[in-house]
């Protein structure tokens, strides 16, 4: 049966017409969430699209930092730009600060196999053009095998599970979704670096609506603008 909704779950989630997923949202041009741990704001990820005779570039912006007693114990901040065109993934490029270490990710495609060259802070080499970037926001990601970090460039294998329909209330506003829940298929990962992230979706729109995951606290990201 726990199959059977799954199959049943993601049939319904791909049943807009078979254009680029990328097309789904050519109506936004600004998606702005709020990050919280332990339902404590403490920043922002925010994805502005940049569109140009079929060129998509998509900037994103990540900040956060965690403070106890008015002191600063961890600081994050990323940037970083997606690339499209006609609705084909072209490149990725992302510099991340995270505490002070740095961090980046250049990932161009070979012009013969078209496959991935990943130029990463953890990992250098090439990937099946199968794989897509982790950045959640396009809800292609619930049909990949593996994801790829778009801090570090390390590629995350996963098994994808649909959870379930679910009414989200954010605001004023209730949101329609489908649950999803990413975990890392290789079970020898350390703790820190396993995925097990759970991810809603609107069902009509496919817009990435909440995310939520536990690591040293309980992290959400909520959908706070999008236009």
């Amino acid at each position: 049966m726990k199959k059977l909704l799954v199959s049943i779950g993601l049939i319904l989630f791909f049943t807009l017409e078979s254009n680029s997923h990328v097309d789904h949202y050519k109506k936004y041009n600004y998606l702005e969430y709020e990050l919280f741990r332990n339902n404590q704001l403490i920043g922002y990820h925010k994805y502005s699209f940049l569109r140009n005779n079929g060129n998509l570039k998509i900037e994103n912006e990540v900040s956060f930092k965690i403070t106890k007693l008015g002191i600063d114990l961890y600081h994050y901040y990323a940037t970083g730009e997606e690339y499209y065109k006609n609705g084909v993934f072209s490149g990725f490029n992302s510099k991340t600060n995270q505490n002070k270490k740095e961090k980046y990710v250049k990932i161009k495609i070979d012009p013969n196999d078209k496959n991935l060259i990943i130029d990463g802070s953890s990992y250098k080499g090439k990937a099946d053009k199968d794989i897509i970037i982790g950045t959640w926001w396009n809800h292609e990601i619930v049909q990949k095998k593996a994801q790829i970090s778009a801090v570090s460039g390390r590629i995350i294998e996963q098994k994808v599970e649909f959870i379930g329909k679910e009414d989200i209330k954010i605001g004023d506003k209730i949101y329609k979704t489908l649950r999803f829940n990413f975990s890392s298929s290789d079970p020898s990962l350390s703790k820190d670096k396993k995925l097990n992230t759970d991810i809603w979706y609107e069902e009509n729109t496919f817009l990435w609506v909440k995310a939520a995951f536990d690591k040293t606290g309980y992290w959400e990201y909520r959908l706070k603008d999008a236009k």
